[in-house]
């Protein structure tokens, strides 16, 4: 949320645009003030919403047209002043101040304030006044709202500026289709998020607990008994469907949210909504989700404790049938507060543990996360956000390993995830022994690896679990990662995979080795395709380096 406000006010002459804001600081009606008030700056401690507030005069003469133009462009709301009793100042809003903003290419908020009320011959009703708004608000979907004020008793010269302030740190539009009197779509959207997040056990409905967890969460505060009551008493009145269960339900949680916008506590949705991580325009900001997270050099990222415990309830929240396994259904559910399965493109879920019907196991989910953290940190932090992780802060889900040198210097490894880059010459068998390496079956027609491939799994170290994800780049852009400092730099170990049958398979490993420096890290030669017959391989290689499969 912004922590400033610029008002800008306009009108005809003679309105009482100067006249509103001298009021507003002597809380006392001035008979003669100035043609253009100065800029005044009102400190956040005195406002409601601890936002600095400027509040800026124009004129509307033909010597002011520059200047006016000029603030115009740089007010955050606009408030359009005319006169009760001259009906030309208010005639002109929609004929000529309205279209004017557009023509500028400003697109704020605008306030209407109807000044000198005490003018007004006799009492004029909510629905009169109505009957004149609203084709503005039609057509005009800038227009906020109406405020009608005297400078002179003073009356409702604050509450000018409350608007005006309101429209701006929680404007309607985003929310709101005034015309039809629903939410918009993608403030229907965000809430239902909202609510399935909050959902913890995911029986469609929130409960005393969830609520006062949501409450807690929004607005620092428990939600009391005799509240809870009165909200679920409303719902079962009027709307259809909200309560069930003594809880509320999605279409409860969003009729209360009409009802907060339609009598004009905007800043109860909004509140709930930046609590959430959404910004105006209503998505997820990119400070929220990817959090300041430094990750030093020659160091990797895994998931932490907290982390794993995350992804082990989320997996057995969303294991409907318990059989210890993610179907795919599972996953589109589980991920439905997402932008979607992050590795919907990498061929997921044969990059991990899976049982016989393509589900993923427990094992492999951990195992996926793990893999994810390691290559692509901002991914995990930021599908910790979408799924709801509900500690702060969240980058505690995360650890920074130490650096890989300070591991070979004292010669003890403290991480738990390790890469291994496999290469080796087209046809040689690295998909098969990558699919072998996550327990998939052997796919005997041969396909040349057009884009990377990477799979995981967990493998044990004398008693402790560590997970080893292996890369396979594919010919085309093998040579192109290993001569890339930065990608050699996070590489564990490279397995070089040779055809044992092939003659001349083991010479493209030897070229490699002797155009790129690669002495440096750990290296496996391996030798696949023994259930052929044995051919003798050209090139330098120790027996004690190689392991035959």
């Amino acid at each position: 949320m912004r922590r400033d406000v610029r008002i800008l006010l306009v009108g005809d002459e003679g309105v009482g645009k100067s006249t509103i804001v001298t009021s507003l600081i002597k809380e006392s009606f001035v008979p003669h003030v100035q043609h253009i008030v100065p800029e005044v700056t009102i400190p956040p401690e005195v406002t409601p919403e601890n936002v600095t507030t400027y509040i800026v005069d124009s004129g509307a003469g033909p010597q002011d047209r520059l200047h006016l133009e000029s603030e115009i462009r740089k007010a955050h709301v606009i408030c359009v002043v005319y006169a009760i009793d001259n009906p030309n100042s208010f005639d002109r809003i929609p004929a000529y101040w309205l279209p004017h903003f557009r023509q500028l290419g400003v697109n704020v908020p605008v306030i209407l304030v109807g000044n000198k009320i005490d003018l007004r011959g006799g009492e004029v009703t909510n629905e009169a006044l109505e009957e004149e708004i609203i084709p503005i608000m039609t057509e005009f979907k800038e227009v906020e709202t109406c405020v009608e004020c005297s400078a002179k008793l003073p009356l409702n010269v604050s509450e000018v500026f409350y608007f005006a302030q309101k429209a701006v740190l929680h404007p309607t539009a985003p929310l709101y289709d005034s015309r039809e009197h629903v939410l918009k779509p993608a403030c229907v959207h965000a809430l239902r998020r909202i609510f399935a997040l909050c959902d913890t056990n995911k029986d469609g409905i929130l409960d005393a607990a969830e609520l006062n967890e949501f409450q807690r969460k929004c607005f620092d505060a428990p939600l009391q008994a005799q509240e809870l009551e009165g909200i679920k008493a409303m719902v079962q009145e009027h709307a259809q469907g909200g309560i069930r269960d003594e809880g509320l339900t999605e279409a409860g949680f969003l009729y209360l949210h009409t009802i907060f916008i339609q009598r004009g506590r905007l800043e109860t949705t909004w509140t709930v909504l930046r609590k959430f991580g959404y910004a105006e325009d209503l998505r997820l900001t990119e400070s929220f989700l990817l959090p300041k997270f430094e990750v030093p050099p020659d160091c990797s990222v895994e998931l932490s404790p907290l982390g794993y415990q995350f992804f082990t309830d989320i997996f057995e929240i969303f294991d409907k049938d318990m059989d210890g396994a993610l179907n795919f259904m599972e996953l589109k559910e589980l991920f439905g507060t997402s932008p979607g399965n992050p590795w919907a493109a990498q061929k997921f879920p044969d990059t991990t543990l899976s049982d016989d019907s393509g589900s993923v196991t427990l094992q492999g989910w951990l195992a996926q996360w793990s893999m994810t953290t390691l290559l692509d940190h901002k991914t995990t932090l930021a599908y910790l956000a979408y799924l709801g992780y509900p500690g702060e802060p969240r980058t505690a889900a995360l650890q920074v390993t130490r650096p890989r040198k300070t591991d070979r210097r004292k010669g003890k490894v403290t991480r738990n995830v390790f890469l291994c880059y496999v290469c080796g010459a087209a046809g040689s068998g690295k998909t098969s022994l990558l699919r072998a390496f996550a327990n998939k079956s052997f796919q005997p027609t041969y396909e040349p690896t057009s884009k990377m491939i990477t799979v995981v799994n967990a493998v044990d170290i004398d008693g402790s679990e560590k997970y080893l994800v292996m890369q396979e780049f594919g010919s085309r852009y093998e040579a192109e990662t290993l001569r890339n400092p930065k990608k050699t730099d996070i590489a564990d170990v490279i397995v070089y995979v040779y055809d044992s049958s092939d003659t001349n398979s083991f010479s493209y490993i030897s070229n490699l080795r002797q155009q790129y420096n690669l002495d440096h890290i750990p290296t496996l030669f391996v030798a696949t395709k023994s259930d052929m017959d044995l051919a003798m391989q050209v090139g330098d290689l120790r027996e004690s380096d190689v392991v035959k499969r």
